[in-house]
C-alpha cells in the first residue's frame, strides 16, 4: 500500500465503503449476510489502514466511523443516553500484544484483565426503575436503537423485576442457543421459508418480531455483562460487577476468569477454540477488559470504541473438498432441500461429506456446481455449509447446477407458493411425503409408537398396507408377519404399541396429524384451551387468537387445515378406531414427580438414550426449567459420557450431578 497515491486511495475507499454498506445493512438490518465475518472484516481492515495512512479521506458515513446498523422504521425509536459503542477487534496474538502495550504505557503498570467469551448475538439495553424493567432496545446505530421491551420481556432469562428496588441501565447480549438454531431453521425449511444464516442473525430476526408471541416462540436466552449506572452499587470492578449481575437475577456467562497481564489471557483463548464446539451458544472470540473501572474511566474511548476493551476474533475453520453430486430430499410438507455430496473432509472436529444448499437461491447465488472445488465451514459452528466456490479450481466443461422443475419421488411439477424461496410438491399423494407424514406421526413427541421406524413404514407403504395414518389401526397380525424378519414376538410388540397409542392425550394426535406451524407445544395448549378435537375443529379463528402464544399464521393454518375434505375424511377414520380425541393430560404429567420439578436442570456431555431436544421437552413436562450454562442456581446436571467444562464447573459449585443411568429411574419413577 506504500505505493498508493491520494487519488488512487480516495478511488479504492469508494468501492470499499460501498462494498462494507452493502454487507452491513444485509448482515445487521436484513439478518442475511452476504458474506462470512473474515471476508467482512479483511475488507474492512484494508479501510482502517486507508484511511490510517490518507486520514482527510475519512468521511462520516464510512463504516469506521458508523457503529451497529440502521434501525427498523417499524419499531419506535430509543435515544441512548450513554452511546453503546462496539468493540475494537484484532486477529493475533501479535496485536493483541500491541493492544495491552498501549494499555500499559498510558496506565504505567501491568493491568488485570477481565476475560469474558464474546458471544454471537445482538447488544441490547435493560432500563429498570425502582427495580422494574421499564425499557429494553438494540444497540441501533450506537446512539438511536429499536424499542423492543415487549419482545424482551418474553425471555424467561431477563428478570422483569429486580431483587432489590435499583434504577439503572444494564446491558448485554441477546442469543439463540445452537439447539433451537436449528429446530427453528428446521422448521422454517420444512415450511418453506428462508433459513437463518447463523445464531447470531436468527437472534436478531427474533428480537425483531412485531408480535412478542413470535418471540416468545423463538426461546431467546440473555448474557448481561454491564452495569452502564451504578445507582449506588459498590461496585469497583468488572468481576465485582458481573457478581452483582447474578446475585440480582440476570444470566451471566459462567466462564469470565481475572487474570494478569497477556498469558493468562491467551491461555484462555487457546482452552475455548478447542472446546468452542461444545457450548450450546456461539462465541466468535474472546473479550478482554480491564477489570479495574477507575482505569477503563481514565482511559476514555475513541468516537467509536472504548480503548479499554478489545475483541480477540478467532481465525474461521474452513475445509475444502470436492462437490460430488447435488441431491433433492424431501419432507412432509413438500418442501425439496438441496445438499451437496462431497469427498469426505475433517472440519471443526468431525468428518463431513454433506453440506446443506438450503434452497434453489443459494445454489444460483453462489453459483455452486458438480465438480466444484468449494470452501466449508460450520454456520454458527453447528451446519456444514458452503462458503464459496473456488473458482480457479472449476473444471473447463462444468456447467449451472441443474434445478428440478418435477418431483424426484412422483413427477408432479414442482412451485413456489406465495412469496417463498423453497421448491414444493403440492401433490397430497407424493409417496415420499406420505412416507414422512407416517414417519411424523409414529415418532416419539407425536403418537409415540414404538417400533415403528421409517425402514418399518418404508415396507408397509410398499406392500400396500398402509396409505394414510388411520391404517395403521388396521393392521393385522397376517399384515405384520409379510414383513422382513417379522415373528410372533415382533408383531406382538408392535400392535400393542399401535393399540397403546389410541389412548394417547389428544394433544400428541394434534402434533401427530402434521398441521403446518403446529409443533408439540402448541398442540398440548391447544388441547388444554379445547377439550377435545371437535371444539378445536369447528373452532373460529378468533376463538384460536384467543388462546395464548397463537397466533395469525397458525390460527389460519388449523382453520385450513381443518377444512380439507380429505382431513375430515381421516378423523371420521381415526374416531371409528377408536382413537382417543380427548384432552387427558400429557404422560408428562408432574404432579406426581419430586426430581425435577420447578428444577433448573443443565444437560451436557454424549447420552446413549435420549436426544438432548427429546430430553429438554420431558424434564419441561415435568416442572423443570432446562438451561444450557451452570451457574449457583443450577439444582441439578445431567453429565453423559465426554462430559467437559459444565462438569468441572458442576463439582466446583456443588451442584447435583447424575448420570444416565440415574436420570432413567427418576423418570421411570415419575410414569409409576
Amino acid at each position: 500500500m506504500a505505493d498508493l497515491d491520494k487519488s488512487q486511495a480516495s478511488e479504492e475507499l469508494v468501492g470499499i465503503r460501498d462494498t462494507l454498506n452493502k454487507y452491513r445493512e444485509a448482515y445487521y438490518t436484513n439478518d442475511a449476510p452476504l458474506v462470512e465475518d473474515n471476508v467482512y472484516d479483511q475488507l474492512y481492515n484494508r479501510l482502517l489502514k486507508i484511511e490510517q495512512q490518507y486520514p482527510d479521506l475519512i468521511t462520516p458515513d464510512s463504516p469506521s466511523q458508523l457503529v451497529g446498523d440502521v434501525t427498523n422504521d417499524d419499531f419506535n425509536k430509543v435515544t441512548h443516553d450513554i452511546p453503546m459503542l462496539s468493540m475494537g477487534d484484532v486477529f493475533s496474538e501479535s496485536e493483541l500484544s500491541d493492544f495491552n502495550d498501549r494499555i500499559e504505557k498510558n496506565v504505567g503498570h501491568e493491568v488485570d484483565y477481565n476475560v469474558e467469551l464474546k458471544i454471537d448475538g445482538l447488544a441490547i439495553s435493560l432500563v429498570y426503575e425502582n427495580g422494574i424493567l421499564v425499557q429494553g432496545s438494540t444497540r441501533g446505530n450506537g446512539t438511536i436503537g429499536e424499542n423492543v421491551t415487549e419482545n424482551l420481556k418474553t425471555i424467561k432469562s431477563i428478570p422483569q423485576k429486580l431483587s432489590k428496588p435499583l434504577s439503572f441501565e444494564v446491558r448485554g447480549e441477546c442469543y439463540m442457543s445452537k439447539k433451537e438454531f436449528l429446530n427453528l431453521n428446521e422448521r422454517r425449511e420444512k415450511e418453506g421459508l428462508q433459513v437463518f444464516a447463523n445464531p447470531r442473525n436468527a437472534a436478531a430476526g427474533s428480537l425483531r418480531q412485531l408480535d412478542p408471541k413470535n418471540t416468545a416462540d423463538r426461546k431467546l436466552d440473555t448474557f448481561i455483562y454491564t452495569i452502564v449506572t451504578f445507582d449506588n452499587l459498590n461496585v469497583e470492578t468488572q468481576s465485582e460487577a458481573l457478581e452483582t449481575l447474578e446475585e440480582l437475577g440476570f444470566h451471566v456467562n459462567p466462564t469470565s476468569e481475572v487474570t494478569t497481564g497477556l498469558q493468562g489471557v491467551k491461555d484462555y483463548i487457546d482452552r475455548y477454540d478447542q472446546v468452542r464446539d461444545s457450548l450450546d451458544y456461539g462465541i466468535d472470540g474472546v473479550v478482554l477488559k480491564v477489570n479495574d473501572l477507575s482505569i477503563q474511566r481514565s482511559l476514555g474511548n475513541t468516537v467509536k470504541v472504548p480503548r479499554w476493551e478489545i475483541a480477540y476474533k478467532f481465525p474461521p475453520e474452513q475445509a475444502e473438498s470436492i462437490v460430488r453430486e447435488i441431491t433433492w430430499t424431501i419432507g412432509r410438507t413438500g418442501v425439496l432441500t438441496p445438499k451437496a455430496v462431497m469427498d469426505p473432509v475433517s472440519l471443526a472436529g468431525t468428518t463431513v461429506s454433506r453440506a446443506t444448499l438450503h434452497n434453489e437461491d443459494m445454489i444460483k447465488q453462489k453459483d455452486i456446481r458438480v465438480g466444484d472445488t468449494v470452501l466449508l465451514h460450520k454456520a454458527g459452528d453447528i451446519i456444514p455449509e458452503v462458503s464459496q466456490v473456488v473458482l480457479s479450481k472449476r473444471p473447463d466443461d462444468s456447467v449451472p447446477a441443474e434445478i428440478p422443475t418435477h418431483c424426484p419421488y412422483c413427477d408432479s411439477e414442482l412451485i413456489h407458493l406465495e412469496d417463498e424461496v423453497a421448491l414444493r410438491c403440492i401433490n397430497p399423494k407424493c409417496p415420499a411425503q406420505v412416507k414422512e407424514q407416517l414417519t411424523h406421526f409414529a415418532s416419539r413427541n407425536a403418537m409415540n409408537i414404538d417400533g415403528l421406524g421409517p425402514k418399518i413404514i418404508e415396507q408397509l407403504y410398499t406392500k400396500h398396507l398402509i396409505k394414510d395414518v388411520a391404517d395403521l389401526y388396521k393392521l393385522t397380525s397376517d399384515d405384520l408377519s409379510t414383513l422382513e424378519g417379522f415373528k410372533e414376538k415382533s408383531i406382538n410388540n408392535l400392535l400393542t404399541a399401535i393399540n397403546n397409542s389410541k389412548s394417547n392425550s389428544v394433544e400428541r394426535l394434534i402434533f401427530g396429524l402434521g398441521i403446518r406451524h403446529v409443533g408439540a407445544k402448541a398442540g398440548r395448549i391447544l388441547a388444554e384451551s379445547f377439550g377435545n378435537l371437535d371444539n378445536l375443529i369447528n373452532a373460529s379463528k378468533e376463538e384460536i387468537l384467543e388462546v395464548n402464544t397463537m397466533g395469525e399464521i397458525i390460527a389460519d393454518s388449523i382453520i385450513t387445515y381443518f377444512s380439507n375434505d380429505d382431513v375430515k375424511k381421516l378423523i371420521s377414520e381415526l374416531k371409528s378406531v377408536d382413537v382417543n380425541m380427548n384432552f387427558s393430560g400429557s404422560s408428562n404429567s408432574n404432579e406426581t414427580n419430586t426430581h425435577f420439578t420447578d428444577k433448573i436442570v443443565v444437560i451436557t456431555g454424549t447420552l446413549n438414550n435420549y436426544k438432548r431436544s427429546e430430553l429438554s421437552e420431558i424434564l419441561e413436562g415435568y416442572g423443570a426449567k432446562v438451561t444450557s450454562s451452570v451457574t449457583k442456581k443450577t439444582d441439578i446436571l445431567i453429565a453423559g459420557e465426554k462430559a467437559g467444562s459444565k462438569l468441572t464447573k458442576a463439582q466446583q459449585l456443588g451442584t447435583q450431578i447424575i448420570d444416565e443411568a440415574t436420570l432413567s429411574s427418576y423418570l421411570d419413577d415419575a410414569t409409576n
